[in-house]
């Protein structure tokens, strides 16, 4: 019964959890789950995002954190240090220039790490796709979990993204990504 806990963990049923697994300790005295499970419980319920914001999508990336939408309830905590983070969201253009950097602050991220593609401009140049400083799409820099499409999309959207990503962790399972 208690590996299925976790596997059904969500932030929305969290009450429900709390009470089956105090009903199990009061019953058993202890409680039972898996490695794998738990540590991709742990992952999903703490993600820490690295904002690469680098044009407009990033002020709905920026509205999505405050008190409206309110990520901490999520467990997400904007971090201002690439290797403090696990999830860089790239919103907006990027261009040649800027393209160094965005792999040089992935490659400092630790492992397991998650990128999500805020935009139309971040997953594929968007309006200035044929601009000769365009990068077409960030998946040619860096390896690309999600994409939210939107020019710009709506914090409801990313939240959607970030849902996504979550329960894109919990599936693959594991140590390795």
């Amino acid at each position: 019964m208690s590996q299925n806990l976790v596997k059904n963990f969500s932030p929305l049923n969290q009450d429900t959890l709390l009470s089956k697994v105090s009903d199990e300790i009061s019953n058993k005295g202890f409680v039972t789950a898996k490695l794998d499970d738990l540590v991709n419980w742990a992952r999903t319920g703490s993600l820490w995002p690295m904002t690469f914001g680098l044009a407009c999508c990033a002020v709905e990336m920026m509205q999505t954190a405050a008190s409206r939408y309110d990520l901490d309830r999520y467990g997400m905590v904007f971090r201002p240090s690439p290797r403090q983070s696990d999830v860089m969201i790239v919103a907006g253009t990027l261009t040649n220039k800027m393209a160094p950097a965005l792999r040089k602050v992935y490659d400092q991220m630790a492992e397991p790490r998650y990128v999500i593609s805020m935009g139309s401009c971040a997953n594929g140049g968007g309006y200035y796709h044929y601009s000769y400083s365009v990068v077409r799409g960030c998946d040619r820099i860096v390896p690309v979990d999600v994409y939210v499409p939107g020019c710009p999309p709506s914090a409801e959207a990313l939240l959607y993204g970030i849902m996504v990503l979550q329960r894109k962790i919990k599936r693959n399972g594991g140590f390795r990504r």
